[in-house]
């Protein structure tokens, strides 16, 4: 049996814990539209004691893929994710392969990522393809059908994608000690060019789920405020 002071603390605590849920929620609705954005999810525990816990895990299912009009984008068709360097030398890895010819004709994030280990890229080609295998051609004529590879870009994976750490738009990841060493794809076909992998947001239960979660954190903070009148009366009543 719980005390009024014991009441009020489990259900503080249990609203804290839909708070926390909540923004995981409303990141994944916000991140609807970022390219390769994995929904995360907030799993609530109940112990024996009354009290909600939770652990966050990240759903790393593939996307929907879109057709774009930009022969640079790419989708991975798989699993896997792109290996991609900061101008500072920071190695990150990402699924969104919304790319373009940047900087000095390399190929880049559209925010000034080198992709792969940097693969550069001439101006004004006739023809510029990126095939199934990564591998990144150029053509200079109708005529040219060898064209010249300028470099591939590489497809890695991890033992523990659970491990993985993410920025807070979810679509760039970094290697931890639980994600284990990036390994290296061979022989595969997972890119699709002219294509970008949308967020795996389910937006219907996102949605769903901010409303369960608002109408559960109002009967708490009702049931809070009851049990604390409650407490209050009963200190003047003993005055009294």
């Amino acid at each position: 049996m719980y005390s009024i002071q014991g009441i009020i603390r489990k259900n503080v605590n249990n609203a804290s814990s839909m708070f926390e849920r909540l923004a995981y929620v409303g990141s994944n609705y916000a991140n609807y539209n970022t390219n390769g954005y994995k929904a995360v999810r907030f799993e609530q525990m109940l112990s024996e004691d009354g009290y909600v816990s939770g652990v966050v895990r990240t759903d790393y299912k593939n996307g929907a893929l879109k057709m774009t009009s930009n022969p640079y984008d790419v989708a991975i068709d798989g699993e896997g994710f792109i290996p991609i360097v900061s101008p500072d030398g920071e190695v990150a890895y990402t699924r969104d392969g919304s790319f373009k010819r940047g900087k000095d004709g390399y190929l880049m994030t559209n925010d000034n990522w080198i992709v792969g280990a940097g693969i550069k890229l001439p101006a004004n080609v006739y023809k510029f393809q990126i095939k199934p295998d990564g591998s990144v051609y150029t053509y200079e004529s109708a005529l040219d059908k060898e064209g010249k590879c300028h470099g591939t870009i590489p497809l890695v994976q991890f033992d523990c994608n659970e491990g993985l750490e993410a920025d807070t738009n979810g679509n760039r990841v970094w290697q931890t000690e639980e994600s284990g060493e990036p390994k290296l794809v061979k022989n595969h076909d997972y890119i699709k060019q002219n294509f970008i992998e949308r967020s795996n947001t389910d937006i219907y239960a996102s949605v769903n789920d901010m409303l369960r979660l608002n109408a559960s954190m109002l009967a708490s903070m009702s049931i809070v405020k009851m049990t604390d009148d409650m407490y209050n009366k009963s200190i003047n009543i003993r005055e009294g």
